[in-house]
């Protein structure tokens, strides 16, 4: 999935920190001179593209590197339904030069781009890539480093808001027992006790 941002993207993202020789993001506290040095080497300063933000700027364009843990997510609002929350873990990949300049051309090539493949599994909404993304809300979600979807479905739990679509192995995720008197199907439980324990916030 050909991940895009329009304008400025936090430098983390390029992949340039290291550990153990492999790409990451880390805590600001853990970041060497040698991945600082290495993250705005790899970053392009384009002016911004005025059509998205009248007052000027920079865009900090750069590709990721390929091979890091993230997660995808999305929080849609759904008239009479209210929030439902959609997770998609996976990693950054490298895609062919080649293939890149020419999709990049396309689209705008003073924007951030991460290559993003999610995990498949014997879920219909992830038995491909096409799935994940017929079935994703809209061209939009928020990228986390690391695989979190698990600490997302439990918060999502606490806060009441289902969970509409995810690929977590079912052995990592919790949510409160009380979910248990909702039926065997878990996606349909979470939902009707969302339902009925009524949302924290208002």
């Amino acid at each position: 999935i050909h991940l895009i941002n329009s304008g400025a993207t936090a430098l983390d993202a390029t992949g340039q920190a290291t550990e153990n020789g492999q790409p990451v993001m880390k805590p600001y506290w853990e970041m060497t001179d040698a991945d600082i040095e290495g993250c705005l080497k790899a970053t392009t300063w384009y002016p911004a593209d005025c059509g998205y933000f009248r007052g000027g700027g920079f865009s900090s364009q750069f590709l990721s590197k390929g091979g890091m843990e993230v997660t995808m997510f999305r929080l849609n609002l759904v008239k009479g339904l209210g929030p439902v929350l959609q997770i998609a873990e996976g990693w950054t990949v490298d895609v062919h030069p080649e293939t890149f300049e020419v999709i990049n051309k396309r689209t705008d090539k003073t924007w951030p781009t991460t290559w993003f493949a999610p995990r498949l599994c014997n879920k219909d909404q992830f038995k491909d890539v096409y799935s994940v993304m017929n079935n994703w809300g809209a061209n939009h979600g928020a990228i986390a480093y690391g695989h979190i979807g698990a600490d997302l479905i439990t918060l999502a739990s606490i806060l009441r808001i289902p969970v509409c679509m995810h690929n977590v192995e079912d052995e990592k995720i919790f949510r409160p027992s009380a979910w248990n008197a909702f039926g065997m199907d878990k996606e349909g439980a979470d939902y009707r006790a969302c339902q009925n324990f009524g949302p924290i916030y208002k």
